[in-house]
Order: structure tokens, then sequence, then C-alpha cells
């Protein structure tokens, strides 16, 4: 038999050949994940014998990784906003970025919520689960994507107060629904920009949820557009953009008619969501 820390030092090995980031913290997650043991106590069993199942187990995730599948979809979860969620190729990986948002739609209150290219629902969810007494409902064009997010909300414990809805934007939602918040992270990624997508990005994700084609704001066209049809008096409007995309969204948000439209920064200082009130019919 072989060793967990020989195994490890292989597999750093071998991810660092393959030019992948960070291959030392990726083979710890993989490794911990085909022992079924907690990262955090990884290393106190490195030294013991790996049973030949697991080590194969492990042997199949380094293959995958240095295929370039991303790290999430291998293990099957992210954290996400101090939660695990279940991710698959039919989703988006959940990224640190996106919790500026859940941060600022946390920021007021609220009583329901629409989530619009809900994936994972992990921002939906979020918001679920902070708020113990709001409801929400989400919704995608992708059947795979809603059957991944109803398996969150039952691993957090929200099922009872959201409804998943497909289709598209808010053709899918009752014309005389109302809400007090409507969340989006829409695809945004330009045409010419997804060539530069990092493989595990352009192969191994949903392009659908990435892009729409073209300038990449096809979606925020729509959804500024119709979210006052389907605001609560004092509702806000949140969405993530892309870093380049602050002022072309706010000018989409003021021509449908919003007032109050500010842009906010992530951790790494660059423009990542609107948010947008205030709406005054013209």
């Amino acid at each position: 038999m072989t060793t967990g820390s020989e195994l490890l030092a292989g597999a750093v090995g071998r991810l660092r050949a393959a030019g992948i980031d960070d291959p030392a913290v990726d083979a710890r997650i993989l490794l911990a994940h085909a022992l079924d043991v907690d990262r955090s106590r990884l290393t106190l069993v490195l030294p013991d014998d790996v049973p030949t199942d697991q080590a194969a187990a492990f042997e199949r995730a380094i293959e995958a990784r240095i295929d370039r599948q991303p790290v999430a979809q291998i293990v099957g979860q992210r954290a996400f906003y101090g939660r695990d969620f279940i991710v698959t190729p039919d989703v988006l990986d959940p990224r640190p970025d996106t919790e500026l948002l859940v941060d600022l739609a946390l920021s007021a209150s609220f009583e329901n919520a629409l989530d619009l290219g809900t994936g994972s629902g992990c921002i939906l969810l979020s918001l679920l689960a902070e708020r113990p007494d709001a409801v929400g409902q989400g919704v995608d064009l992708s059947g795979k994507a809603l059957a991944v997010a109803h398996r969150n909300a039952v691993l957090l414990d929200v099922q009872d107060r959201v409804t998943f809805h497909e289709g598209s934007w808010f053709d899918a939602i009752d014309g005389a629904a109302r809400f007090d918040l409507i969340v989006s992270n829409p695809p945004y990624i330009t045409q010419d920009e997804m060539t530069a997508l990092s493989p595990e990005v352009h192969d191994w994700e949903p392009h659908m949820a990435l892009t729409p084609g073209g300038d990449g704001l096809d979606a925020y066209r729509i959804i500024a557009k119709f979210a006052p049809d389907h605001l609560s008096t004092g509702g806000r409007l949140l969405l993530e953009i892309g870093h380049l995309q602050a002022d072309p969204v706010t000018e989409l948000c003021r021509s449908a008619g919003f007032q109050t439209v500010d842009v906010y920064q992530d951790l790494a200082g660059k423009d990542r969501v609107v948010a947008a009130s205030d709406f005054m019919a013209a």
C-alpha cells in the first residue's frame, strides 16, 4: 500500500507539470475528498496507508483535474457564503465575488425575492437561509440547473420557501407577481472574451450561463426594462456585472426609470454589482 503523504506528493508534481494553478491546494482537497475526511484533518491521516479503492478514487480525481475539470465539479460542492452548495457541470461554479451581491441584498429588509438565472441557487438560497421569514422564486432556462438548485434548497432546508420556474427571465413568472428584491448574476461575458477564458471555465461550465454572445449586455437590457413591472414599491434591483460593464448597465437602469443607481466594487477593487432603486415611471 501507499501512504497518503506519498500519494499527495506524487499528485502535486503531476498537477504542477500539467500547469495547474495552486497544485498543492487542489491535491489536498481532492485527497481529502477521496479519503472522505474533513480537510482540516487531512494532515493527521497522511502517514496512514490508503486502501486500494480510495487510492483509485484519488487517481481518478487527479486525472480529471489534469483534464482541467474544476475542483468543485470533481468533489461535487463549493463553499459559498458560509454554506456548501452542490455543483455539477450544469451550473456555474459559485464565485467569491458573487458574495458581494448577497451582502448588498441583506443590507436592507425584504419579504420576497426573485432570482433571475438562478443556476445552482447559491444567491437566492443564501438569502433565504439568512432571512428565515422570507420567500423566493428562482428562474432558469435550464431544467438541469433547476434540478441542482432544488437539491441545494433541500440541503439548506429552505425548500418550503422557494419556487423554481423553467423559462426565460420574466416570461417564466406570473405577470402580476411583485417582489421587494430582484437579483441576478446573468450571462455577461462578451463573445470576444470567451476565447480568453481558462479551460476550467470555457470547457467545463455551461456556455448559456456564461455569455449571451455579442457585447454581453443582452440580459441586462431585458432585466432593466421589465424589472419595474415586477418590483414592489420601494423595491430594489441588484445585478452582478463584468468589471467593465458598470457604465452601460447603469445607463440601462437609468433609462428604465430607476432614479438611484449605484456601483459597488468587489474585494479586488473591480466594479461588480449595480444596485438600482427608486423607480419612477416616465
